[in-house]
């Protein structure tokens, strides 16, 4: 838990927060736990797409003090938009929108280090996956030098739904791995975009990947195999930066 993060401690107020449309970014639930309530807080949890996780007892140990019933959520330091209501807006903005998907980066640092400088190359929107995300609190928004509160974050069920959704919208789907087929600066990257980076460990989901119109590397001479995801990612929306402005 970050310093200064707000915490709700409890079944029924943890579900109470979540129907009233609290800003909740993840929550604990100790393994086990039953009842008709903690029932119907799952089933509002995944209505939601509100990230949640199953932890042994001595996970709640700090919360000793807490009437927390099993149950902690963390409140999150910027609110999540739904990309199905974002994408008209965006469009009467910006014939040609830019739209970047973030498959299981879970580290807060990059994460911030992401946003901002998706802030800089005009990123209209910034989807993360419900499971797997990295956590917005104060020390995401800190390195994020509070571009968080600038740029729209959607949070989805299913990247793999996302992507249908894109490409049923006008948008192509571009992937980056470095085994992609072709050269980042090859690839077109102009029109309305969706560009998809995966964590450093796990890559882009193999569904996500299937979906992509096209899978793009940038070309590296070094003795290291890879960049840092938050280096990569500038590489790749300055590329499109440029393109665009050709």
């Amino acid at each position: 838990m970050e310093k200064n993060e707000s915490v709700i401690f409890g079944l029924r107020p943890v579900l109470e927060a979540a129907n009233a449309g609290a800003k909740i970014s993840k929550v604990m639930i100790r393994q086990g736990l039953t009842g008709n309530l903690a029932s119907e807080l799952l089933g509002t949890l995944k209505h939601l797409n509100i990230p949640f996780q199953f932890l042994p007892n001595e996970a709640f140990g700090k919360y000793k003090d807490k009437n927390h019933q099993g149950v902690v959520a963390f409140i999150s330091a910027v609110g999540f938009q739904k990309i199905e209501e974002l994408l008209p807006e965006i469009f009467k903005r910006k014939i040609h929108p830019l739209i970047l998907i973030l498959d299981r980066i879970t580290d807060v640092r990059n994460f911030g280090a992401i946003v901002r400088t998706a802030d800089c190359a005009g990123v209209d929107a910034i989807v993360v996956p419900a499971k797997g995300a990295a956590h917005i609190g104060s020390d995401a928004i800190k390195t994020s030098a509070g571009a968080l509160y600038n740029i729209p974050v959607c949070r989805v069920g299913s990247l793999k739904m996302l992507c249908y959704e894109l490409r049923d919208n006008g948008f192509r789907i571009i992937s980056a791995s470095e085994k992609g087929s072709k050269l980042l600066y090859d690839a077109d990257l102009t029109g309305p975009l969706a560009i998809v980076m995966g964590a450093e460990d796990t890559g882009i989901h193999p569904d996500v990947l299937k979906l992509s119109n096209e899978v793009v590397r940038i070309p590296l001479q070094g003795k290291i195999e890879s960049l840092n995801v938050s280096v990569a990612t500038g590489v790749i929306l300055y590329e499109a930066v440029r393109q665009r402005n050709l």
